[in-house]
Protein backbone atom coordinates (compact mmCIF):
# COMPACT_ATOMS: atom_id res chain seq x y z
CA UNK A 1 0.00 0.00 0.00
CA UNK A 2 1.52 3.48 -0.73
CA UNK A 3 0.63 6.97 1.16
CA UNK A 4 1.63 9.97 -0.46
CA UNK A 5 2.18 12.96 1.24
CA UNK A 6 2.91 16.00 -1.56
CA UNK A 7 6.04 18.04 -0.77
CA UNK A 8 3.96 21.71 -1.55
CA UNK A 9 6.42 22.51 -4.44
CA UNK A 10 3.93 22.34 -7.06
CA UNK A 11 4.47 18.87 -8.47
CA UNK A 12 1.20 17.59 -6.35
CA UNK A 13 1.25 14.25 -4.73
CA UNK A 14 4.79 12.54 -4.89
CA UNK A 15 4.61 8.86 -4.74
CA UNK A 16 6.34 7.52 -1.45
CA UNK A 17 8.09 3.98 -1.20
CA UNK A 18 5.91 1.19 0.62
CA UNK A 19 6.11 1.84 4.46
CA UNK A 20 7.75 -1.33 4.96
CA UNK A 21 10.41 -0.41 3.04
CA UNK A 22 10.53 2.87 4.94
CA UNK A 23 10.97 1.43 8.14
CA UNK A 24 13.97 -0.61 7.53
CA UNK A 25 15.67 2.74 6.02
CA UNK A 26 14.54 4.55 9.13
CA UNK A 27 15.58 1.94 11.59
CA UNK A 28 18.78 1.25 9.88
CA UNK A 29 22.05 2.26 12.15
CA UNK A 30 23.80 3.15 9.05
CA UNK A 31 21.33 6.01 8.48
CA UNK A 32 23.66 9.47 8.43
CA UNK A 33 21.91 11.23 11.05
CA UNK A 34 24.34 10.87 14.06
CA UNK A 35 22.36 7.88 15.93
CA UNK A 36 25.78 6.19 16.25
CA UNK A 37 27.30 8.28 18.66
CA UNK A 38 24.68 7.75 21.63
CA UNK A 39 24.46 5.16 23.60
CA UNK A 40 21.29 5.69 25.25
CA UNK A 41 22.81 5.49 28.89
CA UNK A 42 24.76 2.50 28.14
CA UNK A 43 28.45 4.17 28.37
CA UNK A 44 27.59 5.52 31.76
CA UNK A 45 26.30 2.43 33.04
CA UNK A 46 29.39 0.29 31.61
CA UNK A 47 31.65 3.47 33.92
CA UNK A 48 29.90 2.27 36.77
CA UNK A 49 29.71 -1.24 36.83
CA UNK A 50 25.65 -1.66 36.38
CA UNK A 51 26.49 -3.40 32.71
CA UNK A 52 29.15 -5.99 33.05
CA UNK A 53 27.99 -8.73 30.80
CA UNK A 54 25.04 -10.02 28.24
CA UNK A 55 22.69 -10.56 31.19
CA UNK A 56 23.30 -6.86 32.62
CA UNK A 57 22.19 -5.66 29.08
CA UNK A 58 19.35 -7.51 29.13
CA UNK A 59 17.96 -6.26 32.03
CA UNK A 60 18.93 -3.06 31.05
CA UNK A 61 17.44 -3.27 27.41
CA UNK A 62 14.49 -4.58 28.56
CA UNK A 63 14.00 -1.98 31.52
CA UNK A 64 14.58 0.67 28.96
CA UNK A 65 12.30 -0.29 26.81
CA UNK A 66 9.43 -0.47 29.10
CA UNK A 67 9.84 2.89 30.22
CA UNK A 68 11.89 5.30 27.32
CA UNK A 69 11.18 2.97 24.48
CA UNK A 70 7.51 3.28 24.91
CA UNK A 71 7.20 6.51 25.90
CA UNK A 72 9.31 7.75 22.69
CA UNK A 73 7.13 5.07 20.69
CA UNK A 74 3.98 7.04 21.54
CA UNK A 75 5.51 10.18 20.91
CA UNK A 76 6.92 9.17 17.65
CA UNK A 77 3.21 7.72 16.73
CA UNK A 78 1.28 10.77 17.24
CA UNK A 79 4.21 12.74 14.98
CA UNK A 80 3.49 10.36 12.27
CA UNK A 81 -0.32 10.63 12.77
CA UNK A 82 0.26 14.35 12.98
CA UNK A 83 2.03 14.74 10.18
CA UNK A 84 -0.22 12.47 8.02
CA UNK A 85 -3.37 14.28 9.06
CA UNK A 86 -1.97 18.05 8.03
CA UNK A 87 0.43 17.06 4.64
CA UNK A 88 -2.38 17.59 2.78
CA UNK A 89 -3.33 21.09 4.12
CA UNK A 90 -0.30 23.03 4.17
CA UNK A 91 -2.30 26.15 4.06
CA UNK A 92 -4.03 28.00 7.28
CA UNK A 93 -2.21 29.32 10.21
CA UNK A 94 0.10 26.48 11.12
CA UNK A 95 1.56 26.10 7.66
CA UNK A 96 0.78 28.86 5.13
CA UNK A 97 2.68 28.21 2.24
CA UNK A 98 3.89 31.33 0.48
CA UNK A 99 3.35 31.84 -3.44
CA UNK A 100 6.20 29.40 -4.73
CA UNK A 101 4.60 26.73 -2.45
CA UNK A 102 7.25 27.56 0.10
CA UNK A 103 6.27 27.39 4.09
CA UNK A 104 6.68 30.76 6.08
CA UNK A 105 9.72 31.36 8.00
CA UNK A 106 10.08 31.30 11.62
CA UNK A 107 9.32 34.71 13.48
CA UNK A 108 6.64 35.71 10.57
CA UNK A 109 3.41 35.84 12.85
CA UNK A 110 1.05 33.03 13.38
CA UNK A 111 2.35 29.45 12.55
CA UNK A 112 5.63 29.70 12.82
CA UNK A 113 7.90 28.69 15.69
CA UNK A 114 6.97 32.19 17.65
CA UNK A 115 3.19 30.80 18.28
CA UNK A 116 3.16 28.25 21.01
CA UNK A 117 -0.23 26.93 20.12
CA UNK A 118 1.61 25.53 16.88
CA UNK A 119 0.81 21.61 16.89
CA UNK A 120 3.89 21.09 16.44
CA UNK A 121 5.25 23.18 19.34
CA UNK A 122 2.94 21.65 21.60
CA UNK A 123 3.75 17.87 20.54
CA UNK A 124 7.03 18.93 20.58
CA UNK A 125 6.48 20.25 24.50
CA UNK A 126 5.19 17.18 25.49
CA UNK A 127 8.00 15.21 24.18
CA UNK A 128 9.96 17.87 26.47
CA UNK A 129 7.48 17.80 29.80
CA UNK A 130 8.59 13.85 29.45
CA UNK A 131 12.07 13.85 29.41
CA UNK A 132 12.85 15.33 33.24
CA UNK A 133 17.16 15.24 32.60
CA UNK A 134 18.47 18.52 31.07
CA UNK A 135 21.11 16.09 29.46
CA UNK A 136 18.81 13.86 28.00
CA UNK A 137 17.12 16.73 26.52
CA UNK A 138 19.58 18.22 25.08
CA UNK A 139 20.46 14.96 23.41
CA UNK A 140 17.64 14.57 22.34
CA UNK A 141 17.17 17.88 20.38
CA UNK A 142 20.73 17.04 19.06
CA UNK A 143 19.28 13.73 17.27
CA UNK A 144 16.32 15.46 16.25
CA UNK A 145 18.07 18.11 14.76
CA UNK A 146 20.02 15.57 12.68
CA UNK A 147 17.28 13.18 11.57
CA UNK A 148 15.45 16.13 10.57
CA UNK A 149 18.31 17.41 8.01
CA UNK A 150 18.73 14.39 6.69
CA UNK A 151 15.02 13.22 6.46
CA UNK A 152 14.51 16.42 4.48
CA UNK A 153 16.80 15.80 1.95
CA UNK A 154 15.50 11.70 1.49
CA UNK A 155 11.81 12.11 2.17
CA UNK A 156 11.38 15.92 1.33
CA UNK A 157 7.88 17.25 1.96
CA UNK A 158 6.16 20.13 3.40
CA UNK A 159 5.44 18.46 6.77
CA UNK A 160 9.48 18.65 7.35
CA UNK A 161 9.86 22.10 6.55
CA UNK A 162 6.89 22.75 8.61
CA UNK A 163 8.32 20.95 11.30
CA UNK A 164 11.81 22.86 10.99
CA UNK A 165 10.18 26.39 11.15
CA UNK A 166 7.58 25.73 13.95
CA UNK A 167 10.60 24.37 16.17
CA UNK A 168 13.91 25.94 15.42
CA UNK A 169 15.60 24.85 18.12
CA UNK A 170 15.74 21.14 16.92
CA UNK A 171 12.72 19.00 17.82
CA UNK A 172 12.66 16.34 20.18
CA UNK A 173 14.23 12.95 18.39
CA UNK A 174 10.75 10.86 18.20
CA UNK A 175 9.35 13.97 16.87
CA UNK A 176 11.44 14.44 13.92
CA UNK A 177 11.33 10.68 13.67
CA UNK A 178 7.53 10.30 13.51
CA UNK A 179 7.08 13.06 10.88
CA UNK A 180 9.82 11.54 8.60
CA UNK A 181 8.20 8.35 8.83
CA UNK A 182 5.04 9.64 7.74
CA UNK A 183 7.03 11.64 5.16
CA UNK A 184 8.53 8.10 4.06
CA UNK A 185 5.46 6.58 4.13
CA UNK A 186 5.37 4.86 7.00
CA UNK A 187 1.93 4.55 9.37
CA UNK A 188 1.60 5.62 13.12
CA UNK A 189 2.82 1.77 14.10
CA UNK A 190 6.12 1.55 12.09
CA UNK A 191 7.15 4.90 13.34
CA UNK A 192 6.69 3.09 16.85
CA UNK A 193 8.14 0.19 16.15
CA UNK A 194 11.08 2.29 14.58
CA UNK A 195 11.36 4.52 18.02
CA UNK A 196 10.61 1.44 20.19
CA UNK A 197 13.62 -0.89 17.95
CA UNK A 198 16.33 2.60 18.33
CA UNK A 199 16.00 2.67 21.55
CA UNK A 200 17.69 -0.62 22.37
CA UNK A 201 19.62 -0.95 19.57
CA UNK A 202 21.63 1.79 19.80
CA UNK A 203 22.79 0.88 23.70
CA UNK A 204 23.01 -2.73 22.48
CA UNK A 205 25.81 -1.77 19.99
CA UNK A 206 27.51 0.46 22.16
CA UNK A 207 27.40 -2.58 24.75
CA UNK A 208 29.43 -4.16 22.20
CA UNK A 209 32.11 -1.49 21.36
CA UNK A 210 32.38 -0.74 25.26
CA UNK A 211 32.62 -4.30 26.39
CA UNK A 212 34.03 -6.15 23.54
CA UNK A 213 31.17 -8.15 23.73
CA UNK A 214 29.94 -10.86 21.02
CA UNK A 215 27.80 -9.39 18.68
CA UNK A 216 26.14 -12.61 17.65
CA UNK A 217 25.43 -13.31 21.40
CA UNK A 218 24.12 -9.17 21.88
CA UNK A 219 21.60 -9.63 18.58
CA UNK A 220 20.35 -13.12 20.35
CA UNK A 221 19.01 -10.70 22.84
CA UNK A 222 18.04 -8.28 20.67
CA UNK A 223 16.15 -11.30 19.18
CA UNK A 224 14.80 -12.37 22.17
CA UNK A 225 13.04 -8.84 22.61
CA UNK A 226 11.13 -9.04 19.48
CA UNK A 227 7.93 -9.56 21.21
CA UNK A 228 8.51 -6.96 23.75
CA UNK A 229 8.90 -4.48 21.31
CA UNK A 230 6.20 -5.68 19.24
CA UNK A 231 3.52 -5.08 22.52
CA UNK A 232 5.53 -1.42 22.72
CA UNK A 233 4.44 -0.78 19.62
CA UNK A 234 0.82 -1.97 19.95
CA UNK A 235 0.83 0.08 23.45
CA UNK A 236 1.92 3.30 21.50
CA UNK A 237 -0.48 3.22 18.83
CA UNK A 238 -3.39 2.17 21.12
CA UNK A 239 -2.66 5.75 23.42
CA UNK A 240 -2.55 7.20 20.38
CA UNK A 241 -6.47 6.15 19.35
CA UNK A 242 -7.57 5.87 23.13
CA UNK A 243 -6.15 9.69 23.55
CA UNK A 244 -5.04 11.58 20.96
CA UNK A 245 -7.89 11.39 18.52
CA UNK A 246 -10.86 11.55 21.33
CA UNK A 247 -13.23 13.03 19.13
CA UNK A 248 -13.64 10.71 16.77
CA UNK A 249 -12.94 10.34 12.87
CA UNK A 250 -16.16 12.05 11.77
CA UNK A 251 -14.84 15.53 13.89
CA UNK A 252 -11.02 15.27 13.37
CA UNK A 253 -10.00 13.18 10.49
CA UNK A 254 -8.78 10.54 12.37
CA UNK A 255 -8.63 6.90 11.71
CA UNK A 256 -10.30 6.24 8.21
CA UNK A 257 -12.65 2.78 8.55
CA UNK A 258 -10.53 0.08 6.96
CA UNK A 259 -6.80 1.28 7.17
CA UNK A 260 -5.62 -1.24 9.89
CA UNK A 261 -1.93 -2.94 10.53
CA UNK A 262 -2.73 -5.61 12.72
CA UNK A 263 -5.20 -3.75 14.39
CA UNK A 264 -3.47 -0.52 14.58
CA UNK A 265 -4.69 2.42 12.34
CA UNK A 266 -2.56 2.21 9.21
CA UNK A 267 -3.75 5.47 7.76
CA UNK A 268 -5.02 8.92 9.33
CA UNK A 269 -5.95 12.02 6.72
CA UNK A 270 -8.19 14.47 7.12
CA UNK A 271 -11.49 13.56 6.03
CA UNK A 272 -13.58 15.60 3.28
CA UNK A 273 -15.29 18.34 4.65
CA UNK A 274 -12.75 18.29 7.15
CA UNK A 275 -11.91 22.34 8.39
CA UNK A 276 -7.95 23.23 6.73
CA UNK A 277 -6.66 25.84 9.03
CA UNK A 278 -5.85 23.94 11.79
CA UNK A 279 -8.89 23.61 13.85
CA UNK A 280 -8.65 19.93 13.50
CA UNK A 281 -4.88 19.66 14.08
CA UNK A 282 -5.60 21.62 17.48
CA UNK A 283 -8.24 19.41 18.34
CA UNK A 284 -6.16 16.34 17.65
CA UNK A 285 -3.87 17.53 20.61
CA UNK A 286 -6.07 17.38 23.41
CA UNK A 287 -5.25 13.86 24.76
CA UNK A 288 -1.57 14.22 23.98
CA UNK A 289 -1.29 15.23 27.56
CA UNK A 290 -2.68 11.38 28.51
CA UNK A 291 0.39 9.99 26.52
CA UNK A 292 2.93 7.21 27.85
CA UNK A 293 4.92 9.14 30.44
CA UNK A 294 6.65 6.07 32.05
CA UNK A 295 9.86 7.85 34.29
CA UNK A 296 13.41 6.12 34.53
CA UNK A 297 15.07 7.80 37.30
CA UNK A 298 18.00 5.32 36.79
CA UNK A 299 18.55 6.83 33.32
CA UNK A 300 17.76 10.27 34.32
CA UNK A 301 20.66 10.37 36.41
CA UNK A 302 22.98 8.16 34.10
CA UNK A 303 22.67 11.18 31.68
CA UNK A 304 23.42 13.47 34.03
CA UNK A 305 26.37 11.58 34.36
CA UNK A 306 27.44 11.02 31.74
CA UNK A 307 27.19 14.77 31.01
CA UNK A 308 29.94 15.48 33.29
CA UNK A 309 32.33 12.30 32.72
CA UNK A 310 35.33 13.88 30.97
CA UNK A 311 36.52 10.80 28.90
CA UNK A 312 33.48 9.14 27.05
CA UNK A 313 33.24 7.69 23.79
CA UNK A 314 29.45 8.54 23.05
CA UNK A 315 27.86 12.11 23.27
CA UNK A 316 25.28 10.55 25.40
Amino acid sequence: MRQDIGDGRGDGMRDKPTGDAALLLLADSRLPAGGHAHSGGAEEAVRLGTITGPEDLARFLRGRLATAGLVTAALAAAACELATATADHPAGPYGQADGDGNPPDAGTGAGTGADPAHPWRRLDAEADARTASPAQREASRVQGRLLLRTARRIWPSTVLDTLARAVPEGAHHPIALGAAAASAGCDPYQAAMAAAYISVTGPATAAVRLLGLDPVTVHRLLADLAPALNDAAHAACASLIDDVVPNGPAQNGAIQNGATHDGIAQNSAIQNGAPANGAAAKARGSGWPALPGHTAPALDLLAEGHLNNPMKLFVS
